[in-house]
């Protein structure tokens, strides 16, 4: 029996990370650990041009993600207290072997490596994905003004890399626990019996001992 207390919701732009997020923060009363989005001052210029700002987009995410697990491991993962998070810190590597040139990724990843291989990581996954169509809609609908210019092929291939990642995210970790979730058919913001069907699989675990939350 493990007590594992840190949960992140993960999956490509748009899925629905932070609402399913805080509605289990709420739920299971559990601290809510937000990603920096529309803070980045890069992400609007990335979209416009990814070759040109993916390195500093990429490395404002990094450091600011380091900060945050760094002030979760002291005020509340130190003492026994549950983290929920809309981001697992692998996000990182998923973006930047997408967006960056072999000699910059080589660097990213050395200080990648550097700031969080003594971090603590996110010992539940719940994987969220969906069709570009569901995607592309979603994004629409938040209306992010940073998010305007996103590419429906950037996000087709990011899903892509998404998948690839949770495949081999769940083979060098069979002991972390993974629940996937079908965006296109389960809208935990629309019904409440689907939120429900989420909340019973994450007891399950809890109820196993898997996870003492």
């Amino acid at each position: 029996m493990k007590q594992l207390p840190f949960i992140a919701v993960e999956g490509p732009i748009g899925v629905g990370k932070t609402s399913l997020s805080k509605k289990l923060a709420s739920y299971l009363n559990l601290h809510l650990l937000r990603e920096i989005v529309e803070e980045n001052p890069f992400l609007g210029k990335f979209y416009d041009d990814i070759d040109e700002w993916s390195f500093q987009t990429e490395m404002f995410f990094l450091c600011n993600r380091y900060k945050q697990l760094e002030d979760i491991e002291k005020k509340f993962l130190k003492y026994g207290n549950s983290v929920i998070a809309d981001y697992h810190i692998s996000k990182n590597m998923i973006f930047a072997k997408r967006t960056l040139p072999e000699q910059q990724f080589n660097k990213y990843a050395q200080i990648y490596h550097i700031l969080t291989d003594d971090m603590p990581k996110p010992n539940m996954m719940i994987y969220i994905d969906a069709s570009l169509e569901t995607l592309l809609n979603r994004i629409h609908l938040r209306g992010r003004e940073v998010e305007r210019n996103i590419q429906p092929a950037y996000l087709e291939q990011l899903s892509q890399d998404y998948q690839v990642f949770m495949d081999e995210f769940e083979k060098m970790n069979p002991d972390i626990p993974v629940i996937r979730i079908n965006g296109d058919k389960i809208d935990f913001v629309k019904h409440q019996r689907d939120l429900e069907w989420i909340i019973d699989q994450v007891k399950e675990y809890i109820n196993k001992g898997e996870v003492i939350l």
